[in-house]
């Protein structure tokens, strides 16, 4: 079992349209409304593929009830821990040429009964995890440490951790190493305060993060590929992809694809880039089934191109 931890989850509406432009009225081609945040569509994907997934989340008002109801709906257990405030709505547009426009709202903020609430789901529903992803920005309220407390706590139980975050809460949970961090090309750049031009600038980026802490790093390198720098070695994925409808939760569908292939090593690595492949092709956040996959298309070799240059978008 695959147990989510997602601190900040949303209902998300995704709108295709064939261009924005700004100042004008735009008519969508079509409309689609999922549960969102990362963590969220780790355990959608995980669903999707077959495989028992746990979703721990605070949900409350309207949008609260109808994330409840639409996991329901995807066969995915919902731990729910009940606030005050209402779940965030965050709005998606994605352009007919593959470009995406994202509209994120903050989300409410945690009470200290909340914050406490939430801790004490996850501890209940570990204990049959094998893997504990915890995704997502840290809604208002808790501490940028609280990552880090989770998986200090998930440890002492026994479980893995693997953690997608950005900014000062990844940097703070790496002090408690995590068993994969999962960022993409910006998040990575922005942990190590440099940009990143090349594959190779991006592998010695994650040896940094590991050398923080990170026991494993799985990056996202947008339409380039993935990489997976853990004890082992180094490992570069790639996919063949003809044509981008739509990149929501393609990196968090890359995650639950490496987790639900064993979370290391270059067979999980694969897993992770037909997911990721998978995920593009499909619209909104929709995420995919087995039937979605082509390993055939996926690429994992030890011979990293270390002088590709990083472009496309990120995941």
């Amino acid at each position: 079992m695959i147990l989510t931890v997602t601190p900040n989850p949303s209902l998300d509406r995704t709108y295709e349209v064939v261009a924005l432009k700004r100042g004008e009225v735009i008519r969508a081609d079509t409309e689609r409304t999922d549960p969102g945040g990362k963590g969220v569509n780790v355990s959608r994907a995980v669903a999707a593929a077959g495989q028992r997934t746990v979703a721990v989340l605070p949900l409350g008002g309207a949008p609260g009830a109808l994330v409840a109801d639409l996991l329901d709906a995807q066969g995915i257990e919902v731990a729910p821990v009940p606030i005050a405030g209402a779940t965030r709505s965050n709005i998606a547009l994605a352009e007919s040429d593959g470009v995406l426009t994202k509209i994120n709202a903050p989300g409410p903020e945690l009470s200290p009964a909340e914050q406490e609430l939430l801790l004490d789901t996850v501890r209940a529903q570990s204990r049959d995890a094998d893997w504990i992803a915890c995704c997502g920005s840290l809604p208002r309220g808790l501490a940028p440490s609280w990552y880090a407390d989770v998986v200090t706590r998930a440890h002492a139980g026994g479980a893995r951790i693997a953690l997608d975050t950005s900014g000062r809460a990844l940097l703070e949970a790496l002090r408690a190493r995590p068993d994969v961090v999962k960022p993409n090309v910006e998040e990575l750049a922005e942990a190590v305060g440099r940009p990143l031009a090349t594959v190779g600038d991006a592998v010695k980026a994650a040896e940094e993060l590991r050398e923080l802490g990170a026991r494993a790093v799985l990056a996202s390198l947008g339409a380039v590929g993935q990489l997976l720098v853990d004890d082992a070695g180094t490992w570069f994925g790639s996919a063949r992809v003809d044509a981008v409808r739509s990149n929501v939760g393609a990196g968090d569908s890359s995650l639950a694809g490496f987790l639900i292939a064993g979370g290391t090593g270059p067979e999980a690595l694969a897993s992770a880039v037909a997911h990721g492949a998978a995920a593009v092709r499909l619209p909104g956040s929709v995420m995919p089934t087995p039937a979605d996959l082509d390993p055939a298309a996926v690429t994992v070799t030890a011979d990293v191109p270390v002088n590709r240059d990083l472009t496309g978008p990120v995941s």
